[in-house]
């Protein structure tokens, strides 16, 4: 039997070509360009699918880690495509297929599903998105979320044209930071601060997301315009609860999610009993901006007692009923007649001595500006200052 030599250099080429026929036979891109593995099972098909001897088993697979950008080649698609890899997920009876699910502005949303440890869909080219993965097995459990992680939308190999920048805002706001744990300690529950993020245009909101077993779910959306504090009760003392904030604009774009702050669940100070009776001591701080025939009204209310005020009511009184409540922020406004009255929220009910709290409120007038004849607090005169 006569073998024919060939030269070292072809027989690499063959291999090689080999290789990457092999590779892209494995690969499928989907109709959207979503990339995943060949014989990909549909989700709710494989949500569905319990295998033999499955139904006793309750264990979760374990969380999926190692998230990392990973830009598929070739990808058939003018605009961008974001994806991601991870390593694999261990499980006693075997996974059989992976989440991912990526952030929105009403929080995060399914976008493929897929047997290996690559995924991606389709976006905007060179927009910023966040996403997470978890693993599953034939019985349906569902392991913890992966940690959050956020990739550009690029394009694959394929060659394409320069695209035309987008018209309107596509500037997302900066990473928020300086998230800061107990920022109220009286309060029972879970209470954090954070720095404001900065935009080409304007921050309109920050949306709270806390990791729960098998996602992250939006808890709450803090406007700009009022104190970077978020506060949520009900859950279990002592427990420690993790949660990330996402800063948007008025287009809609979203940040990259702050880092992570594991905070505890506290059960607050204890109100004394009984009540202080001692009469408030105050000072107030009044300014107002103005647009068309609309105020908007920002108030400081200091303590200037040696005690603290626990639970408060602001009188705000105007020389004529000119003045309409439309909205407000850091406590409960009611109007009568001439009289803006606010509430203090649960999280600022306590004004330590010496401290302050700020509150305000949107209304609006007709004819000159007005400006408040008198400030109250708990039925006591306040000084302006």
């Amino acid at each position: 039997m006569h073998i024919a030599k060939r030269p070292l250099g072809a027989l690499l080429l063959t291999v090689g070509l080999s290789t990457l026929a092999l590779l892209i036979a494995t690969l499928v891109i989907g109709p959207g360009g979503e990339a995943a593995l060949a014989d990909v099972p549909a989700r709710d098909t494989a949500h569905a699918a319990v295998a033999a001897g499955t139904a006793d088993d309750t264990r979760a697979p374990t969380r999926p880690a190692g998230l990392r950008p990973c830009p598929v080649p070739l990808v058939p698609t003018q605009t961008g495509y974001a994806s991601i890899c991870w390593n694999a997920s261990s499980d006693d009876t075997g996974v059989v297929g992976y989440d991912l699910y990526r952030l929105d502005v009403g929080g995060f949303v399914f976008a493929t599903t897929t047997t290996g440890t690559v995924g991606g869909f389709s976006g905007e080219l060179n927009r910023l998105y966040t996403m997470y993965v978890v693993a599953r097995d034939a019985a349906g459990n569902v392991s913890p979320p992966s940690s959050l992680i956020t990739v550009s939308a690029v394009t694959g190999m394929t060659p394409t044209a320069s695209p035309s920048p987008l018209p309107g805002d596509h500037v997302p706001p900066s990473k928020p930071t300086g998230l800061r744990d107990a920022c109220l300690q009286d309060y029972r529950g879970v209470t954090f601060c954070w720095q404001p993020s900065s935009d080409n245009v304007a921050v309109t909101a920050y949306d709270v997301y806390r990791e729960t077993a098998t996602t992250y779910t939006k808890v709450g959306t803090i406007p700009s315009s009022g104190v970077l504090n978020f506060a949520e009760p009900g859950l279990v003392t002592g427990q420690r609860y993790t949660y990330v904030v996402v800063a948007r604009d008025a287009a809609d774009n979203l940040s990259v999610p702050s880092d992570p702050l594991s905070a505890l669940a506290r059960e607050g100070l204890p109100s004394p009993s009984p009540s202080p009776t001692t009469r408030p001591s105050c000072t107030v701080s009044y300014r107002a901006a103005t647009w068309s025939s609309s105020l908007n009204a920002e108030i400081t209310v200091r303590n200037t007692g040696t005690t603290a005020i626990d639970g408060w009511t602001l009188t705000v009184d105007y020389p004529a009923s000119a003045v309409r409540l439309t909205s407000g922020w850091s406590a409960d406004w009611t109007q009568t007649g001439s009289r803006l009255t606010g509430t203090n929220r649960q999280w600022n009910k306590v004004i330590p001595a010496g401290s302050a709290t700020q509150v305000g409120f949107t209304a609006s007038y007709s004819g000159s500006l007005p400006a408040p004849v008198s400030f109250g607090l708990n039925g006591e005169t306040c000084a302006t200052g």
